[in-house]
């Protein structure tokens, strides 16, 4: 073999090796060696690296904490508690029974097996027992949590404690666009035939996963055959793919349960094949440029009518793939 052969063959090789290692790092939950999707929560200096997979479970921790009118203390304690028991995986086993987000067992009264790999019923039932804690709002996290858990390792919580903090800060809204995702945006082909309410097939599961997170939501933006004026040239809404989530009037609460809204849809993009989700002058797309994160919304310079509309202060839009 020629020298330039052997320095082709060496390239490639080390080209594959390091490919490997980035693999391995990747699916060992560690900080992969090149770029894949994820998401990040960004609150105070603290920088939350998830999976989709823990940004989904996350995600829908918080908002079930939002649907009972829980305290963001609440979303604290359980996303500390589900990174310690679980790395917020819903996982299928563990110590002796122990399944789930958050390692509960069936011995011990959670539930069966598959109730407690349900999301809604684990994070449900952790939310239950943290309510039965007199003065949790004011417990060192790793303390409520322990009062839950009854772990054998009680001080494990608080290595999560700054983590889970940062996460319920972006995911309840108390920061303004903390949360984004990088996802790849490469949905398959869909059809376009309208359901009853006048919604393609992928708007109606964002509209039905949204609720069923959050509880009735005041809706708008589509109509049984389809909507044909009332927004800007070329709107998703003409197409039967877009929702209006309204969290109106705009005042301070509504912007923070706007927030909460559309950063628990960013987390479940990829699941739901989300395009485009804009809220209070923001705009984040799916794709090449997810990983930007949340970057200005320019309204259109011909647009006319009232800026706060124009600007989506009062409503999240969500879009999905055509």
């Amino acid at each position: 073999m020629t020298t330039r052969g052997r320095v082709v063959v060496g390239a490639l090789v080390v080209a594959l090796v390091v490919a490997g290692v980035g693999v391995l790092v990747n699916r060992e939950g560690g900080t992969p060696f090149f770029d894949s999707p994820g998401c990040t929560a960004e609150v105070d200096g603290v920088v939350v690296d998830l999976s989709l997979e823990q940004a989904e479970n996350a995600a829908l921790i918080t908002a079930i904490s939002i649907q009972r009118g829980l305290p963001a203390r609440a979303a604290s304690i359980a996303l500390a508690t589900a990174y310690q028991e679980s790395k917020i995986l819903n996982i299928e086993h563990g110590d002796r029974d122990s399944v789930g987000i958050f390692q509960q067992r069936p011995s011990q009264g959670w539930g069966t097996v598959p109730e407690i790999l349900d999301p809604v019923h684990s994070t449900n039932a952790f939310y239950d027992a943290l309510l039965q804690v007199e003065g949790y709002e004011t417990m060192e996290i790793t303390d409520a949590a322990q009062a839950v858990q009854r772990s054998a390792y009680p001080d494990a919580y608080a290595d999560h404690e700054a983590d889970g903090r940062a996460l319920a800060s972006a995911l309840t809204g108390n920061h303004r666009a903390a949360f984004w995702c990088d996802t790849p945006g490469d949905a398959d082909e869909a059809g376009d035939r309208l359901d009853g309410t006048g919604l393609v097939r992928r708007a109606a599961a964002v509209r039905e996963d949204v609720e069923s997170a959050f509880g009735p939501l005041s809706l708008g933006g589509f109509e049984p055959a389809g909507v044909s004026t009332g927004h800007m040239e070329g709107s998703a809404h003409y197409e039967g793919r877009a929702i209006d989530i309204f969290v109106r009037p705009v005042n301070p609460d509504n912007r923070k349960r706007g927030w909460a809204i559309a950063h628990y849809l960013v987390a479940r993009a990829d699941r739901l094949d989300i395009e485009t989700i804009i809220f209070d002058g923001r705009i984040w797309r799916a794709g090449s440029r997810s990983d930007d994160g949340w970057r200005d919304y320019r309204v259109p310079s011909s647009s006319r009518g009232d800026r706060a509309i124009l600007e989506h202060r009062d409503h999240v839009h969500v879009d999905v793939a055509d």
